[in-house]
């Protein structure tokens, strides 16, 4: 074997081999939070203000003991009775 034909090989050999060792990088760094991203996540989990319809629909199915998709029902048709003005929404309805 000649000089440049070992040159070539040698040449060849370490382009294998660097291919191999750039292939396998390090996975990237994790995400830090900033403020404003701390922010954002405390607001999202932050439980939404009930309003006082939503909460006396929820006293009067609790009264009546309801639960599941009774229960939803329920508050359902007293939250759309509260919103259109009735005085006393659903109080008997079942």
């Amino acid at each position: 074997m000649t000089f440049t034909s070992r040159l070539a090989a040698a040449a060849l050999a370490s382009l294998l081999v660097t291919g191999t060792a750039f292939a396998q990088t390090a996975a990237p760094a994790a995400k830090t939070e900033t403020k404003t991203d701390a922010a954002a996540t405390t607001d999202k989990k932050a439980p939404k203000e009930r309003s006082a319809e939503s909460l006396e629909c929820s006293k009067q199915a609790d009264a009546k003991g309801l639960k599941g998709k009774e229960r939803k029902k329920f508050r359902r048709d007293c939250m759309k009775e509260a919103k259109a003005g009735t005085a006393a929404p659903a109080a008997d309805k079942k």
